[in-house]
């Protein structure tokens, strides 16, 4: 019988970290792995900067491109706004995008060989804190953008739109929206990797069916809800910062 508890139980901690007073910070799955993506991204970027060409060659091309596809959709739903929130729907997305395929690299666990592979990379979005944190943060460049925009009389006064008794549905989108992208990036993300689990410990499973299902539940799943995420995330903000 194939065991799914461990997704759903408590994260293990990899390794703590002493604080005074006998406290201490443990450092789990999530956290390690959150690490890891936001080294390799950091790493990339400086790498990706160095030596800028007036004329772009080589990896210059596809990064210009990438910044101008961000720039003129900014420029689309943000108009003037576009270098103050474009460049978080772009980190986001780089983000959620290498947190969500990062599994396509871990060693695939397949009991037809009889081999326990020597780690596992989960992805970081199975965890429903961190994908919380992150519609917590979109909820709140949402709240920003809309003081920012317009005023905070001018934000209290939306509120009443259209009309008045509209008051208390508009106040509560401030909670159905980070709860609704909280839910479907976790739901998707954790159902995938299930599936994934699953079909890995199935006996006997041909060696080529956990290769061909991690490319669509590890990668282009993974895509896709980053996409979505980013693509929500934009049109809430775009909304709010509407003069």
């Amino acid at each position: 019988m194939v065991d799914i508890k461990g997704p759903l139980e408590e994260f293990k901690v990899i390794f703590s970290i002493p604080l005074p007073q006998g406290f201490s910070f443990d450092i789990n799955e999530t956290i390690l792995v959150s690490w890891v993506v936001m080294a390799v991204l950091t790493a990339a970027a400086l790498l990706l900067t160095r030596r800028l060409r007036e004329v772009p060659r080589g990896a210059q091309v596809f990064l210009e491109w990438a910044i101008e596809f961000l720039n003129s959709f900014s420029r689309q739903y943000f108009g003037r706004r576009a270098q103050v929130y474009g460049p978080y729907i772009g980190t986001v997305f780089l983000f959620l995008l290498l947190a969500n395929i990062i599994p396509v690299v871990s060693p695939m666990a397949i009991g037809i060989l009889g081999i326990e592979p020597p780690f596992t990379i989960k992805p970081p979005t199975r965890d429903i804190n961190l994908t919380a944190a992150l519609a917590m943060l979109s909820i709140l460049l949402v709240l920003f953008g809309g003081l920012r925009a317009r005023g905070l009389r001018g934000w209290a006064r939306n509120l009443l739109h259209p009309v008045p008794m509209m008051l208390p549905f508009n106040l509560l989108e401030y909670v159905i929206r980070p709860v609704s992208l909280c839910l479907r990036l976790f739901g998707n993300i954790l159902g995938g990797y299930i599936i994934m689990l699953l079909v890995e410990q199935a006996m006997p499973v041909p060696v080529f069916v956990p290769a061909v299902l991690s490319l669509y539940f590890d990668f282009f799943d993974g895509l896709i809800q980053a996409v979505v995420f980013c693509f929500l995330t934009t049109l809430f903000v775009g909304e709010a910062v509407e003069a």
